[in-house]
């Protein structure tokens, strides 16, 4: 048995975003490769995935917008905003995306491996219940999530990608079997993810937003985890653990300004292992876009979940943004209290 599943999705490149775009096919050949240069291969047992069912979907998407979007791309595809372009092999695409997570759940959950990476496209944070925007179409971490809650399993999702997960927020905003927590840069793009930002009246704290300003380095998102997130814990009881893995933190992604390095997404990765027994960690794939930073951090992570001591690159310190921690937990006390 390898410790790490690694789904991938051969349909990832019918997704053709076009030559200029950031989030583009060869940036699953940068994962592919940043794990091979690391000697992870003998880790790692890759499966290709399948298409996520229309009922898979319609747990967290609208079936109206299914149809819209499916419609759209059989068409020929074309812009659907200023960022997220779809081409006509994107439904393909975004359905397989999707499946690899509910495969790695049913995987995980029949022993086959320890952890499990997603390594499919597009991403799927930013998605809605009834729109795609982001470069995201399907929500993928939010379709598993949905998977197990109806299972009666209780969901972390952990997005640590440089922009707010928006979709991911909205979906589970008042849903007490899902807990969203969020590090990420502010101001940026999508400008949501505020700390005040903490669950409808029936899942009250359950989201947790620490948002941070550009130039802040790794240390900070780990304190965020040991002293914001790690607290709540304890009241929720997370059973499994989803990670929407965005590794355009990197200090070297040309579509953000945090400090990260590969070095600090094995910190972060050993908290996540820490949370919930073995076997119910699986992380998505979220953004990042220099390629050779992805590589490596991607690398870092897998290692990490595979038990295997890599570090690429030194975890940073130093930067701004720890003095915002005792605002965040404030600010969510007191979105507490007043539900109450």
């Amino acid at each position: 048995m390898a410790p790490v599943l690694l789904l991938r999705s051969e349909e990832s490149s019918l997704h053709d975003t076009g030559p200029s775009h950031p989030e583009r096919a060869s940036r699953i050949a940068a994962v592919e490769r940043g794990i091979h240069d690391a000697g992870l291969d003998e880790i790692v047992e890759p499966r290709s995935g399948r298409s996520a069912r229309r009922s898979d979907l319609e747990r967290v998407h609208d079936p109206h917008y299914l149809d819209s979007l499916e419609d759209f791309i059989s068409a020929g595809g074309g812009d659907l905003d200023p960022d997220t372009h779809v081409s006509p092999g994107s439904w393909d695409a975004a359905l397989v995306a999707a499946g690899c997570g509910l495969m790695a759940i049913d995987a995980l959950e029949r022993g086959d491996a320890e952890t499990a990476f997603v390594m499919a496209r597009p991403p799927g944070h930013h998605a809605t219940r009834s729109r795609a925007m982001g470069f995201c179409l399907i929500n993928n971490v939010a379709v598993a999530a949905a998977a197990l809650a109806e299972r009666g399993e209780r969901v972390l999702v952990l997005d640590w990608d440089v922009h707010h997960g928006n979709g991911t927020q909205d979906l589970f905003w008042d849903d007490p079997r899902v807990m969203y927590v969020s590090t990420h840069e502010w101001p940026a793009y999508p400008g949501t993810g505020r700390p005040q930002d903490t669950g409808g009246p029936g899942a009250a704290g359950l989201t947790i937003n620490v948002p941070l300003p550009p130039g802040a380095t790794g240390d900070v998102a780990l304190r965020a985890l040991d002293e914001v997130v790690e607290p709540a814990l304890s009241g929720f009881g997370p059973t499994w653990v989803l990670v929407s893995a965005g590794f355009d933190a990197h200090r070297s992604d040309p579509l953000a300004g945090l400090s990260w390095s590969a070095g600090d997404y094995v910190d972060l990765t050993t908290r996540v292992m820490g949370w919930v027994p073995r076997g119910r960690v699986v992380a998505f794939l979220e953004g990042g876009y220099d390629l050779d930073a992805l590589a490596v951090s991607a690398a870092a992570m897998v290692a990490t979940l595979g038990g295997v001591r890599y570090r690429p690159e030194p975890s940073t310190s130093g930067g701004p943004g720890s003095d915002l921690l005792a605002a965040v937990a404030v600010a969510r006390r007191r979105s507490l209290e007043g539900w109450m």
